[in-house]
């Protein structure tokens, strides 16, 4: 019996080499990097935003156009400096933005300042500064506290 076994393994058939490449041990290793970065992200704590501070400028501006947004949606406009002009109530935007215009025409290098309030709506105070730089003033900012 153990010839037969000796003589089957000598001389028997001759083995062939496969060419293949063997990818189980890469999908093992994606699928531990795939896990791996899946977990990863769930560690930071999405609900806190870290807000960028407002720091005052080195010069504030002498003469400006001062805007200024009511929560509830109500419109001033008015001249601060050294020939001061009293806030004028405006009805909606169109009104304050031709109220806008007329001061910027006459006073064209004067910039003009944004208050909105802490309750305002963000996109009402872009939409004011988007405004602003359409009608061709090329100095908005914001005024803060």
């Amino acid at each position: 019996m153990s010839s037969s076994f000796s003589s089957s393994m000598r001389g028997g058939r001759s083995r062939k080499f496969k060419s293949e490449i063997n990818v189980v041990p890469y999908i093992d290793v994606m699928l531990v990097l795939l896990i791996i970065f899946m977990v990863m992200p769930s560690s930071n704590n999405p609900s806190v935003v870290n807000l960028p501070s407002a720091e005052r400028s080195a010069q504030p501006p002498d003469d400006y156009i001062q805007v200024v947004l009511k929560p509830d949606g109500a419109l001033t406009i008015g001249v601060n400096g050294k020939n001061p002009q009293a806030p004028q109530a405006a009805a909606d935007r169109i009104e304050l933005l031709r109220q806008l215009r007329a001061l910027h025409t006459a006073n064209p290098e004067f910039p003009v300042l944004i208050a909105g309030d802490k309750e305002s709506k963000y996109d009402d105070v872009i939409q004011l500064i988007s405004e602003a730089k359409k009608i061709g003033i090329n100095r908005v900012g914001l005024a803060t506290k």
